[in-house]
């Protein structure tokens, strides 16, 4: 994480939870359009407009007193983390426990291979081992061997 994000992330993380939300993550990011700063929150049920907005309106202010850029102008947004999104956290992976998920290793695993659908059956934050059902078989798989996982989608 940048200087900036970890500054950001420290002064709103307390914010959102008041809010009713966890925040999942904070990006800043040089873009062709100025840099941006993205605050990546979640609950749940979802995230909805409106629920970004009143993080976007409850933090502004305290970035603002913050100015976590020494007065570059940067754009702020606030989103939820998408479908898509890659796991960071226990609670990703927690709250996709039952769910299909695409994995990607860093080396492939002998008769698993290196990207594969399975269902995602245990997380064990402290062993930090993730266990996936494949083809009726339970694979455990440290997470510092895993370089993506995420929900599955089906089209």
């Amino acid at each position: 994480m940048s200087k900036i994000a970890d500054a950001v992330t420290e002064l709103v993380k307390p914010i959102v939870e008041g809010l009713g939300m966890e925040l999942v993550e904070v990006l800043f990011a040089k873009t062709k359009e100025g840099d941006a700063l993205t605050v990546f929150i979640d609950k749940e049920g979802g995230v909805s407009l409106n629920d970004c907005e009143a993080v976007h309106n409850a933090i502004d202010a305290p970035l603002d007193d913050l100015d976590p850029t020494d007065g570059k102008p940067y754009t702020l947004n606030v989103s939820s983390p998408g479908l898509d999104r890659p796991f960071k956290t226990d609670r990703d992976f927690a709250k996709h426990i039952g769910f299909k998920v695409e994995t990607s290793l860093f080396a492939p695993i002998a008769g698993v291979g290196k990207k594969f659908v399975a269902t995602l059956a245990a997380y064990d934050p402290q062993g930090g081992v993730v266990t996936l059902e494949l083809d009726g078989k339970s694979v455990a798989i440290d997470r510092k061997d895993i370089a993506i996982i995420r929900e599955h989608i089906e089209f």
